[in-house]
């Protein structure tokens, strides 16, 4: 059923421009001020609708599943922006795979809005799937084809590519993932981190606007998670995509977000803002079962007022103290 709310957005496809030089990002309000006005919770502000330079926006959706569950995704509007790495937070069942199922079309809310690249995906999913990325948190759905090369060009062959531009694209890609070795092998006989590159592959392979993935460094060795931390961040800042994605690995978020959302069991959205700003808020996190990033709780039982987020920060705020060997020079002092 439509809301008043769902009738007064814009339904009309929006073209979005990558970010501006050097990467700068468009200044788009995320959130409304003034009284609550949710019709259905009745105590939430929303916007009325999306940015037109919103890349996804959800707001106060309402999906009930077949055995009777419901999960309500009330609270802070979800934005995602051009060019941003938006990372959802929250505990198991908090709803973090039923608002990208939203976002990629395969649920339909009872009430609420929805929109990806201003249109509704559940409606009109085939006006925007080819700019559209997606890998899934149990990868093996999505690996279907005979051959890791097949599943990597599975998506451009149903959009109609050339043969040609198929096979450059892919060669391109798999070099740039390290899974070229790859290529003849059998998707299901590969480990569950070589199984998500080969995934991620495949959703890259069109160049889409927008990357979902869930969970996204689930199965990954330390070396691989990093590969795929440094090609988001080229993603983002280079190409201009935008990223959607959930984790559970606090200690990266720091690396791999732009902009953050916290939900607490039950859907609510309770919490927005870059990484530096959500881990300020104990309080909310704690309810919401995310501990803090082991580096910010090791300063605090410190003692120390800084919270550093990555070994960076550590570091720039222990070498003043003197507390950092600058160099290996110095460590072989007698």
């Amino acid at each position: 059923m439509a809301t008043d709310r769902d009738k007064d957005v814009d339904m009309t496809p929006v073209s979005f421009a990558p970010p501006g030089p050097g990467g700068a990002k468009l200044d788009i309000p995320r959130t409304a001020q003034g009284a609550p006005d949710c019709a259905l919770c009745q105590k939430h502000l929303h916007r009325h609708g999306p940015h037109p330079a919103d890349v996804a926006y959800v707001s106060c959706v309402l999906h009930s599943f077949d055995d009777g569950t419901a999960v309500h995704l009330c609270g802070l509007d979800f934005c995602a922006h051009i060019g941003e790495r938006t990372v959802l937070l929250g505990p198991n069942g908090a709803g973090k795979s039923t608002l990208l199922a939203h976002l990629l079309g395969l649920l339909k809310s009872d009430e609420g809005v929805v929109r990806v690249f201003g249109v509704d995906p559940h409606k009109e999913w085939r006006a925007i799937r080819q700019r559209v990325g997606v890998v899934l948190q149990n990868v093996d759905v999505q690996l279907i084809m005979p051959t890791v090369y097949d599943d990597i060009c599975f998506s451009a062959r149903q959009y109609g590519w050339e043969r040609a531009r198929i096979e450059a694209a892919a060669t391109d890609i798999m070099k740039r993932l390290g899974i070229s070795q790859l290529a003849g092998r059998t998707p299901q006989s590969l480990s569950g981190g070589e199984k998500r590159k080969v995934a991620l592959a495949g959703a890259l392979l069109t160049r889409p606007e927008l990357l979902v993935l869930d969970e996204a460094f689930e199965g990954l060795d330390p070396a691989s998670r990093a590969e795929i931390v440094n090609l988001l961040a080229e993603l983002s800042r280079d190409e201009g995509v935008s990223i959607v994605l959930t984790t559970h690995d606090i200690d990266a978020v720091a690396e791999i977000a732009d902009y953050c959302y916290v939900l607490r069991a039950g859907g609510e959205i309770v919490l927005s803002g870059t990484p530096a700003e959500i881990f300020e808020h104990a309080d909310l996190l704690e309810a919401s079962n995310i501990r803090p990033p082991i580096l910010a709780e090791l300063f605090e039982r410190l003692g120390s007022k800084e919270r550093p987020l990555t070994v960076a920060d550590a570091v720039e705020v222990l070498a003043p103290a003197g507390n950092v060997v600058k160099s290996e020079a110095s460590n072989n002092q007698p």
